[in-house]
């Protein structure tokens, strides 16, 4: 059987179908991502068409999840990550923190956390990252002291206490997922996801164990893992709680519920995706209108804005952008995820061609949560390619926008 993998070939075409084949993407969907028909799609795969230009080359690999555009393109190493994707000051320290191994007890004499000073610790990151305008830094600032001393402390009690200090320091591997995504270090994304789980697990916690699996799916679906290892994955953690329980049970069965309902959007199964976010949906209802979780923020408002996301992984730009006019992003209590369903939002009118309301909703976005913004992949690759754009209604806008965020345009 030849082999067909890229490294095996040098034509362009047939790089990017074997990546969206990998990710599971259809012509259709594909083209749609990058705003382009199928049938571009098919033109480039089979070499009627080239490779294009640097703003589409490098939406088409943050769509099919390729790192270095080499991969694409076979020649000289460009990473797609230098110019789609920012580090962020503080990440060799959080680094140096996630790879630094304490082998011997040379501190283990210093007086453990209890739980409770555990989880008022891991509050008040989470406060950090939802509610300040520059989240990613502030908890930059806790984490290492975090990690040290709540694998400290995990070292040092036992049974139940040292159960609930496992629980929190889940939660801490989370927010270290969070500080990293969009930043190109994601072997570190992959390694906080996979500690986050096996501290649920050793802590013996459905709910943390339920939570891990709502980030695992973020890192599979990053890295290109199969669409079919997503789903099975949250609809297990999906059997550790019991809707019927409580508000704590009941908003993780959601959330899992929305992670396999994100991921068949992802590939263009929309009967599946609509399905499962009904179940979100029913959930949500079930919280009520004011319920949002503490820190997953799962809830009436959440639910209803992934609905654009879905609409727009599914390519239908119009449905995404009623979505997105009927929700009120006021009343979620999370300045980052205010802003990410801005980005959101601006991905619906991009399908549709409305760079001015793109440039206007990415504005916004920024002014909500300007660490948001400026480490989003869509963000960062649609502002480099709207530099090129002719439209001088939003010249000085993209430009100002670029400086913020930190890009170089034409």
């Amino acid at each position: 059987m030849p082999n067909d993998t890229p490294q095996a070939s040098s034509d362009f075409g047939k790089r990017v179908r074997y990546y969206r084949t990998r990710n599971g993407q259809t012509r259709a969907v594909l083209g749609g991502l990058v705003g382009r028909s199928a049938e571009w799609v098919k033109a480039i795969e089979n070499g009627r068409l080239g490779v294009p230009r640097l703003p589409l080359l490098l939406r088409l690999a943050e769509v099919l999840r390729v790192k270095d555009l080499s991969d694409l393109t076979g020649e000289q190493r460009l990473s797609a990550t230098t110019v789609t994707r920012h580090a962020h000051i503080a990440l060799p320290s959080i680094r140096t923190a996630l790879t630094t191994y304490r082998l011997t007890a040379t501190d283990d004499d210093v007086e453990p956390l209890t739980p409770r000073q555990a989880a008022d610790r891991v509050r008040h990151g989470w406060q950090l990252w939802h509610g300040n305008r520059a989240h990613r830094s502030k908890v930059a600032e806790v984490l290492p002291g975090l990690l040290t001393d709540l694998q400290r402390t995990a070292r040092q009690v036992e049974g139940n206490e040292r159960r609930r200090v496992l629980s929190a320091l889940s939660q801490v591997y989370h927010l270290a997922q969070l500080y990293l995504s969009f930043q190109p270090a994601q072997e570190l994304v992959t390694l906080t996801g996979d500690r986050a789980m096996a501290t649920a697990q050793d802590a013996d916690d459905p709910h943390a164990m339920a939570v891990a699996a709502w980030y695992m799916n973020h890192v599979f679906r990053d890295s290109g893992e199969r669409h079919e290892a997503r789903v099975d994955l949250a609809m297990s953690a999906a059997e550790l709680v019991d809707p019927g329980k409580g508000t704590e049970d009941l908003a993780r069965w959601g959330l899992l519920q929305l992670a396999a309902a994100l991921s068949y959007a992802r590939v263009g199964k929309a009967g599946d995706a609509w399905r499962y976010w009904d179940r979100a949906d029913q959930a949500a209802k079930r919280l009520g209108d004011r319920y949002a979780h503490p820190y997953l923020i799962f809830g009436r408002g959440m639910v209803d804005a992934y609905a654009i996301t879905m609409n727009a992984d599914l390519m239908k730009g119009g449905a995404a952008i009623r979505a997105a006019s009927g929700i009120d992003l006021a009343s979620m209590p999370s300045a980052t995820r205010r802003s990410f369903h801005m980005i959101e939002s601006a991905r619906a009118h991009r399908l549709q061609g409305e760079d001015i309301a793109v440039v206007h909703l990415l504005s916004k976005a920024y002014e909500e949560s300007p660490e948001t913004a400026r480490y989003n992949r869509f963000t960062r690759s649609t502002v480099i390619r709207l530099g090129e754009s002719k439209n001088g209604m939003i010249r000085d806008d993209v430009r100002n926008l670029a400086r913020r965020i930190g890009v170089q345009v034409a």
